[in-house]
């Protein structure tokens, strides 16, 4: 890309080089559980420690959030992304339309933003279950060498695991209708 084109794109140079971009994760898995059953176990944050590798270190530590999801509730946990070392990640439930999706939003945490989508829609014989991700990691173009290097690659290792761990205790929609 010419260079003219980037200085058009943002105030400056300086600024894009700057700024890093914003990335998505998009992801589908379908379960041979009613919705909700499927509403029940992934809006508990209860359950989330249950579908997180266990090295990641997820620990809720929030005191007050509450058994049963609502817009407005903030989540906290520590994680260790890292080394081992633990981060301090706070998210807001800012959006629940109860049985078909809510919507978590970092407030505090690794990242410079982080929205993550979760759909559920009744199919034959079960539900879809669809998690759409965007996200933006801090450092500006370093974050964006970060995110080649390690953060897309934990990123899918996650989402692998937690694919891996409902299929487990669920079974898998797909091999079913095959």
């Amino acid at each position: 890309m010419a260079l003219w084109r980037f200085m058009t794109t943002k105030t400056s140079l300086g600024c894009y080089i700057c700024m890093s971009k914003v990335y998505s994760i998009h992801t589908e898995q379908f379960i041979p559980i009613s919705l909700q059953e499927a509403w029940d176990f992934f809006s508990s944050p209860a359950n989330l420690a249950k579908i997180t590798p266990e090295k990641m270190g997820f620990n809720i530590i929030s005191k007050h959030h509450g058994a049963k999801m609502y817009p407005g509730q903030i989540i906290e946990y520590t994680v260790k992304p890292l080394l081992g070392i633990p981060l301090y990640w706070m998210t807001e439930i800012t959006h629940v339309k109860e049985g078909a999706y809510f919507v978590d939003e970092q407030r505090f945490g690794p990242y410079t933003m982080w929205h993550h989508q979760h759909h559920f829609t009744k199919v034959q014989g079960g539900v879809k279950m669809e998690d759409i991700v965007h996200y933006k990691i801090p450092l500006g173009f370093l974050g964006d060498i970060a995110q080649v290097i390690l953060v897309k690659k934990q990123l899918e290792g996650i989402f692998d695991f937690r694919f891996k761990a409902v299929k487990e205790k669920w079974g898998d929609l797909q091999a079913l209708v095959l």
